[in-house]
């Protein structure tokens, strides 16, 4: 079997050790051996990254973009046979794979007019003689650490902006999903991005992750909530600019007046598809008293017919957990509610055809937010019913929490809607919708322990990846 090398100023260059890439909805499937960066060779894309940065900062703003739309279209060309790799090494489905490619190169067209969309301003100066000008410039170059559940999506919408401002790039995806991110970089490679301009480096955050930090100018990464507080030390101590976007722990209120099968399929939808392995899942449903019985029994109804099984089979609608400590995390999980006292329905190991990490998704009724499983982020299909009042104890138990990332509500009122938007403690609001699914054009990120930095996405991306000059010239 042939090894994925990393790329490091414009050459593939092998390593000493390889990431085994394992298809979670067939293990005895290998889909590659993906070559382990050194800290050496961190240090050694950094070096690239700088020497070609100059350069590439002071390309045309046509000259970017015209890239990274030639990158955009491969994407969308080839979006049936990258969403097939995504969904095998991630285990979605196969249209949730090819969606998440299709996502990918619209971010990256988007981003494409953005490098000549960016804005400065000429501005009356308080002197006579003088003329004001205000800027932005690259801001240099940017470590990207990127999760394994969105494995394009999520680097495309880091990368994308970076080179659209002028910055270079050194990426390190997640173990456990080389196999995407190796694509994308060929095809930015194969778009015309500059030797030295993109640099990828794969293997184990622990081991590379500091290095990474060191050498680059800003960091944006996209994970756990412990590493996000650890890179944040370590970059803040070298004076970097940092993003984070880390968990959540989403409510969705559901009110009596809510339309019923609008509210049981955004609760379907939101806790359990892409297996539940999203940051804006919905994993706490507060559901007030008048419709709380109801709204149980429909949940578990449509629970018992969705159809777990392989991500590339047709018809799956769920597909496996990504890996054996996943599976496992949720399974301590499922333990600690019950020890909790919640009651549980669903949650049981599945067997297929070929041997994967499948489970049927669990619902917890009869809990209450001060549980752990109200709590603590999961990352799994686990859900949790909890009963409130009215509308006001149902946003005091929303906003309960150290996490802010993404919220909802299905209800048919105006009064409470609009409420809701204002008063929900979340970067993102939902109403008689999913908590999981955003648009790429417009800024996404959280609030509180979900997010630290500037907005990701849209023309507020311009925040993070330059910085502001400010030019007085005497005439």
């Amino acid at each position: 079997m042939s090894v994925f090398a990393n790329l490091i100023d414009g050459e593939w260059v092998t390593a000493d050790s390889v990431l085994i890439n394992i298809n979670p909805s067939d293990t005895n499937d290998i889909i590659g051996e993906f070559a382990v960066a050194s800290p050496a060779q961190v240090q050694q894309a950094a070096a690239a990254a700088r020497a070609a940065f100059p350069a590439w900062s002071r390309t045309t703003a046509q000259q970017r973009g015209d890239i990274l739309t030639k990158a955009a279209d491969e994407l969308l060309a080839r979006s049936a046979e990258l969403g097939r790799t995504l969904s095998r090494e991630e285990g979605k489905t196969l249209p949730e794979g090819i969606g998440e490619v299709v996502r990918a190169s619209q971010v990256m067209r988007f981003a494409a007019g953005e490098a000549l969309r960016l804005k400065g301003e000429i501005l009356p100066a308080v002197r006579p003689g003088v003329e004001l000008e205000v800027s932005r410039e690259p801001l240099g170059i940017i470590g990207v650490i990127t999760p394994w559940n969105f494995p394009i999506a999520i680097a495309t919408w880091k990368i994308a902006y970076a080179l659209a401002f002028g910055n270079c790039v050194l990426f390190k995806p997640a173990e456990l999903t080389p196999a995407s991110a190796w694509e994308l970089v060929d095809v930015l490679m194969r778009a015309g991005v500059p030797k030295g301009v993109v640099n990828l480096v794969m293997g184990h955050g622990a081991e590379i992750g500091p290095a990474i930090i060191d050498t680059v100018d800003a960091i944006s990464f996209t994970g756990s909530v412990n590493t996000g507080r650890s890179i944040a030390v370590q970059a803040i101590n070298g004076m970097k600019r940092i993003q984070l976007e880390m968990g959540g722990k989403n409510p969705l209120i559901v009110l009596d007046d809510a339309e019923f099968d609008v509210a049981v399929d955004a609760a379907i939808n939101g806790s359990f598809f892409q297996t539940g392995q999203r940051c804006t899942a919905s994993s706490r449903l507060i559901v007030t008293e008048g419709i709380h019985d109801r709204f149980v029994a429909a949940m578990k109804e449509k629970m018992e017919g969705l159809v777990i099984d392989h991500a590339l089979k047709e018809g799956t609608q769920i597909g496996p957990v990504v890996d054996q400590k996943q599976m496992d995390r949720n399974f301590k999980y499922i333990e600690i509610g019950a020890d909790e006292g919640a009651t549980k329905f669903g949650g049981a190991p599945l067997k297929r055809e070929t041997p994967g990490f499948y489970m049927a998704p669990v619902l917890f009724t009869e809990t209450s937010n001060d549980m752990r499983i109200n709590r603590e982020e999961i990352f799994g299909p686990v859900a949790s019913v909890i009963r409130a009042k009215n509308y006001d104890e149902a946003l005091e138990i929303a906003n309960d929490t150290e996490f802010g990332l993404s919220s909802g509500i299905c209800t048919t009122s105006l009064k409470y809607a609009r409420d809701f938007q204002r008063n929900s403690q979340s970067g993102l609001t939902m109403v008689n919708l999913a908590t999981a699914g955003l648009d790429y054009h417009v800024p996404f990120g959280g609030r509180k322990g979900s997010s630290y930095g500037p907005r990701e996405q849209g023309s507020y991306a311009a925040e993070f990846y330059t910085i502001v000059k400010t030019s007085y010239v005497s005439i």
